[in-house]
């Protein structure tokens, strides 16, 4: 199995840019996304996919100058998706979205793909995380097993659209939650990131929707969301990144625990709520999301 580093605690935003789009490349660096996907697959016409390829190295260069990590979305058909790791790992992209993902022998399959382009192109062995998105009614099964299939599996999700095509059914809050829990479940059991929101992905003309969606989407416990809109980095940002105030009450909380702890108690009041050891570990988990 390749061994990766932990799951990067700190991804809350995924902007997706076409990866033949020019004039949102120019920009997509500029809008505080903590990963940038170039996009081979849904964006990309069938005659222009090598184009899209070839154009990788440019564009992975110029998204990701200031400091997101670049993913590339690469295509479901073998005989495109080969080709397509080769180039994302080629231009120096250090993470891989991968689509319509069937199951585990699924990921090993692409993760051995991964291994060898890393040895061609002089990466690091295993440098290349996987972002693996389940579309299909018949893949559900597995999310468990494709959570745990590689180490370079560190985030996990459903495709609500493509999924919610296939189950006959509007892509909304109501059709998507169970498939959408039971991602989120698999990718918790195997300490990998949850991506994902409650709401209508790509709907971008009413944000006060999209921020309530999110909060809920949050509260549940997901921890980061794909975009395709820039003006949607910020509000993802917003809800799926702690803040300040909830830093400060955290900090407060932990040290408040640590000090009854410290004097033999098992717990301690704190503003009006009583704190124990899980609510200690929350309140830990935020801040090292933070860190």
């Amino acid at each position: 199995m390749t061994q990766v580093a932990d799951p990067p605690a700190r991804w809350r935003s995924l902007l997706f840019v076409p990866a033949l789009a020019e004039r949102f490349l120019a920009k997509a660096h500029l809008r505080g996304a903590d990963v940038i996907i170039l996009d081979l697959e849904d964006s990309i016409l069938p005659a222009r996919k090598a184009e899209a390829r070839a154009a990788l190295p440019a564009a992975a260069s110029q998204v990701g100058q200031n400091g997101a990590t670049v993913c590339v979305r690469v295509n479901r058909p073998l005989e495109l998706a080969l080709p397509d790791i080769d180039a994302a790992i080629a231009s120096g992209a250090t993470a891989l979205m991968l689509p319509k993902v069937m199951g585990p022998e699924h990921i090993r399959l692409l993760s051995e793909a991964a291994g060898s382009a890393e040895a061609r192109h002089s990466r690091m062995p295993g440098a290349t995380r996987f972002l693996a998105v389940v579309e299909t009614a018949e893949s559900l099964p597995a999310l468990g097993a494709i959570a745990t299939a590689d180490a370079r599996v560190v985030a996990l999700g459903v495709g609500g659209e493509d999924l919610a095509t296939e189950l006959d059914a509007v892509p909304s809050a109501d059709s998507l939650y169970l498939p959408a829990m039971l991602a989120l479940v698999a990718a918790r059991a195997a300490g990998r990131l949850p991506m994902g929101s409650l709401g209508a992905f790509a709907a971008f003309d009413d944000p006060e929707g999209y921020r309530t969606a999110l909060r809920r989407s949050r509260a549940l416990g997901f921890a980061c969301a794909a975009c395709i809109h820039p003006a949607q980095v910020a509000i993802i940002n917003e809800i799926y990144g702690p803040s300040e105030q909830q830093l400060d009450r955290a900090r407060r909380l932990v040290a408040a625990f640590e000090a009854a702890v410290a004097a033999g108690e098992g717990a301690v009041a704190f503003e009006g709520a009583m704190v124990d050891l899980p609510v200690a570990d929350r309140a830990r988990r935020l801040l090292a999301r933070a860190r």
